[in-house]
């Protein structure tokens, strides 16, 4: 992308009232693009505009600010304000993000449907993280029946598509055979693959299982994790 041709042409637009450019440069002061200095004073400013509009991704990112306190007032309750009218909107970052809050019921209040809800959305647009969600759901019995072989499709989705506590969740099940048959050599490769992209839940289960394998196998296994991720399906 060329931020400077890109930026000319957004602030034309922004500075007519188009509510795209506005998030558009509110999201270079935000995260120092294009050139610009980082100024998240000047991206929330823009964002405000691009919100007030009712664009759903300058709704996204102003309820980032607020949520991290960048520019603007650390603010939750204005941050899941923001994410909802984002999500409404069928925003799927924002639909993963407000099931995240809406789940963890730290900032704001929990609601486990309400959470269940917005990951289906998300999932539905590919947001793996929420498709590991959804499977901590039905491992959990968390406003669903407890079933372990439906949190492991859903993880299974989740670490196909690259999320790496999907990824670390779904070796943990074959290394415990819980909605899977148990498989120590996937397990192996999916706890690595979890590991690999930053996830502690990989970590008290590598171990063990590393034990129960051959060096041909830990070989095996290790080969397996450094390919590309394989394909879904149904």
């Amino acid at each position: 992308c060329d931020y400077a041709t890109a930026l000319d042409a957004w602030e034309r637009l922004a500075r007519a009232g188009h509510a795209r450019a506005q998030n558009n440069i509110g999201a270079c002061f935000s995260e120092g693009l294009g050139g610009l200095e980082r100024d998240p004073a000047l991206a929330a400013r823009w964002l405000q505009l691009s919100a007030a509009a009712g664009d759903p991704v300058g709704q996204r990112n102003l309820a980032a600010l607020h949520f991290k306190g960048e520019g603007v007032a650390q603010d939750y309750a204005r941050a899941a304000d923001l994410y909802r009218a984002a999500a409404e909107q069928g925003d799927a970052p924002a639909q993963d993000m407000l099931s995240w809050m809406l789940l963890e019921g730290e900032v704001i209040a929990a609601d486990i449907p309400d959470a269940r809800r917005w990951a289906e959305a998300a999932a539905a647009q590919g947001i793996a993280s929420s498709m590991t969600r959804l499977g901590m759901l039905y491992h959990n019995a968390l406003g669903v029946e407890r079933d372990t072989a439906e949190a492991a499709r859903w993880w299974r989705l989740g670490a196909i598509g690259g999320d790496a506590d999907g990824q670390a969740m779904l070796g943990a099940a074959f290394h415990l055979g819980a909605g899977v048959p148990r498989d120590t050599l996937a397990a192996y490769e999916w706890l690595l693959r979890g590991h690999e992209g930053g996830s502690g839940l990989a970590a008290p289960f590598l171990d063990p299982v590393r034990a129960s394998l051959s060096p041909a196998q830990q070989a095996e296994a290790e080969q397996r994790a450094r390919a590309p991720l394989p394909e879904a399906t149904p």
